[in-house]
C-alpha cells in the first residue's frame, strides 16, 4: 500500500496481475460463522495477515472517509453492506485489505490499462462485488472470468469433488482496450483442422496462394497449463504460478516496451516474464524472501547484467535504515532485518528458518558441498544467527558453537547489527574448518558485522546452489570450482 501511494503516479500503468494471499479453507468457514475455530496452524499465514484489528479498523475508515478520493460511493456502501453481513472478523479485514488496494491499482492504471484478479472461488463472488464498485461504475468494464485448471492428488476419504481450479477476472478501465489476439492464438484441434480442410474458413484460418494456412483459435476462459514437479521452472515457492499463465496474460493485454505491475510478486513469475517479452516492470512484495528470490532468478535467467538496470527501494541502503528494521516494533516486520541481512551476506543462496523455537537461534541455513560420489552430491550445513543487541557477551558465541556440534553443521555465521570486537575475539577460540573437496580453510565461526555487509562483504565459501549451477553449465566435467 505504502509503495502504491507514494512512489507509483496516477495513469501510469498498462497491465496489472496480482496473486494476493488467500487460504480457501479460512475464507469458507468465515463465510458462514465468522467465528475461525478451524486449526489455526492450518491456515497460519492466512489467520496472521487477516484479523480484525488496528490496522483493518484503520483501512475501514479510510474506506468510509474516502481517503484520497479513489473509492466510489458503490465501493463505500458495498463495505458497509459486507459488515452487516459478515460482521468485523478475518473476511471483512481481507476484503478491505483487497478495497483498499483495488482502489489503488484503479488509479495508476492508464486509461487503456487492464487489470487481472487472480483469486480462489471461496471469496470470487465478494471481490467481483469489489471490482464492478470500484471499475463498472467509472466507466471500465468486466471483460472475463478466466478459470485456470491444474491437476495433483487429493485427500483420502475426501467427500466431495476435488477443487481444482482458481478465478481470474479480468477488467479493463475503460471502452478503449488492449487485447492482441494473434499473440495468443493456439493450435486448434484434429478435428477442427480436418473441417477446415473442406473448405470451411474461419477466423482462425487464412486463405493464401490457393492454400488455407491455420492461425490458431484464440483460447477460451479456461486454461489447463502447470509447472512440472521439480522441472526446470520449479522453485518451491508454495504459491508459484506457471510462466504460461503469466505469458499469455502480458502478451494479451500489452505491448513490449509497456509497463506491467504485481503489487504481490511472491517468487516473481511475473517479473521475469515481463523481462522476457520486453516489458518494463514494477514488483512489490512485503517480505524480502521475495525479492531476494526475485533477484536470483533474474540473475540466473538473464545474467547479471540483468540486474544492473534495477532499482530495488524498501531494502536497507545504509546503517541507518538497517539500524530502523531491526528496531520495528511489529514482529513479523523485524523478521525482515534477520531475512535481509542473511540473504544479503549468502548472495541469496541460504534458506530462512520461519519456525524458531527449539532450534538454538538458527536463522537460516546455507549448505557446503564436500563432496560427490555415485552422482550425489555430500553436504555440510552453514548455520546462520542475527543479533540486533546493542551489547552481547562471549556467551553468544559459545551458544552458537554448541549448536553447530549438536546439528553435527561445519561452521556458523554471526551477524550483528553493530560491531562486537569481544565477540570477534571470542569466536577465533574457536578454531578452523576445513572444506576437503576445495582445500580451502574457514573460521568454524565468523562475526560480521551489518556495516561489513553494507560494504560489499560477502559469504567466500561455494554452497550447494553454486556448484549445482557450474555442473549445469558443465555437464561434462562435474569436478566443482571454488566461487
Amino acid at each position: 500500500m505504502e509503495v502504491l501511494r507514494k512512489y507509483i503516479k496516477d495513469e501510469s500503468i498498462d497491465l496489472c496481475y496480482i496473486d494476493p494471499p488467500f487460504n480457501s479453507k479460512r475464507n469458507y468457514n468465515q463465510i458462514y460463522n465468522n467465528i475461525g475455530k478451524e486449526d489455526k496452524a492450518q491456515a497460519q499465514a492466512f489467520v496472521d495477515t487477516w484479523e480484525w484489528d488496528i490496522h483493518a479498523d484503520q483501512g475501514y475508515k479510510e474506506i468510509l472517509d474516502n481517503y484520497n478520493n479513489v473509492f466510489t460511493k458503490q465501493s463505500i456502501a458495498l463495505i458497509q453492506g459486507i459488515e452487516g453481513v459478515l460482521g468485523r472478523g478475518s473476511l471483512l479485514a481481507y476484503l478491505v485489505s483487497m478495497t483498499l488496494r483495488i482502489a489503488e491499482i484503479y488509479r495508476v492504471l492508464k486509461p487503456t490499462g487492464s487489470f487481472y484478479l487472480h483469486c480462489d472461488p471461496t471469496a470470487s463472488h465478494y471481490l467481483k462485488l469489489v471490482l464492478d464498485g470500484i471499475f463498472c461504475t467509472r466507466g471500465g468494464d468486466f471483460r472475463n472470468e478466466i478459470i485456470w485448471c491444474y491437476t495433483g492428488p487429493g485427500s483420502p476419504g475426501m467427500r466431495q469433488f476435488m477443487r481444482k481450479h482458481d478465478v481470474i477476472f479480468w477488467y479493463n478501465k475503460s471502452n478503449t482496450w488492449i487485447f492482441n489476439r494473434d499473440e495468443v492464438r493456439v493450435e486448434h484441434s484434429k478435428k477442427t483442422k480436418e473441417n477446415y480442410k473442406k473448405g470451411l474458413i474461419g477466423s482462425g484460418f487464412v486463405e493464401a496462394d490457393h492454400k488455407i494456412h491455420e492461425r490458431g483459435k484464440v483460447p477460451e476462459d479456461w486454461w489447463q497449463m502447470a509447472i512440472a514437479p521439480r522441472g526446470k521452472e520449479y522453485l518451491g515457492y508454495p504459491t508459484q504460478k506457471p510462466e504460461a499463465l503469466l505469458e499469455r496474460i502480458i502478451k494479451a493485454s500489452s505491448n513490449e516496451g509497456d509497463v506491467i505491475l504485481d503489487a504481490y510478486c511472491g517468487c516473481g513469475t511475473s517479473v521475469a516474464v515481463a523481462e522476457r517479452l520486453n516489458r518494463g516492470w514494477i514488483g512489490i512484495d512485503i517480505t524480502y524472501q521475495s525479492i531476494s528470490l526475485i533477484l536470483k532468478r533474474l540473475e540466473e535467467h538473464f545474467g547479471k547484467s540483468a540486474l544492473d538496470n534495477i532499482k530495488l527501494n524498501g531494502a536497507p541502503k545504509d546503517f541507518a535504515s538497517a539500524e530502523a528494521l531491526a528496531h520495528k516494533k511489529d514482529d513479523r516486520t523485524r523478521k525482515e532485518f534477520e531475512k535481509w541481512a542473511i540473504l544479503t551476506y549468502s548472495k541469496n543462496k541460504a534458506i530462512i528458518n520461519e519456525k524458531k523455537g527449539g532450534d538454538g537461534g538458527i536463522d537460516g541455513i546455507a549448505y557446503t558441498v564436500i563432496g560427490y560420489e555415485n552422482n550425489k552430491y555430500a553436504t555440510e550445513q552453514i548455520l546462520f544467527s542475527v543479533k540486533s543487541n546493542h551489547t552481547l557477551t562471549p556467551s553468544v558465541i559459545r551458544d552458537l558453537n554448541g549448536t553447530i556440534e549438536r546439528e553435527k553443521s561445519a561452521m556458523g555465521i554471526l551477524i550483528t547489527l553493530y560491531p562486537m570486537p569481544n565477540l570477534t575475539k571470542e569466536a577465533k577460540k574457536y578454531g578452523t574448518y576445513k572444506n576437503e573437496l576445495f582445500d580451502h580453510i574457514y573460521p568454524k565461526i565468523e562475526v560480521v558485522c551489518i556495516q561489513d555487509i553494507l560494504d560489499g562483504k560477502t559469504l567466500n565459501i561455494s554452497t550447494t546452489a553454486d556448484v549445482l549451477k557450474e555442473a549445469e553449465l558443465k555437464k561434462n566435467n562435474m569436478q566443482p570450482k571454488l566461487f
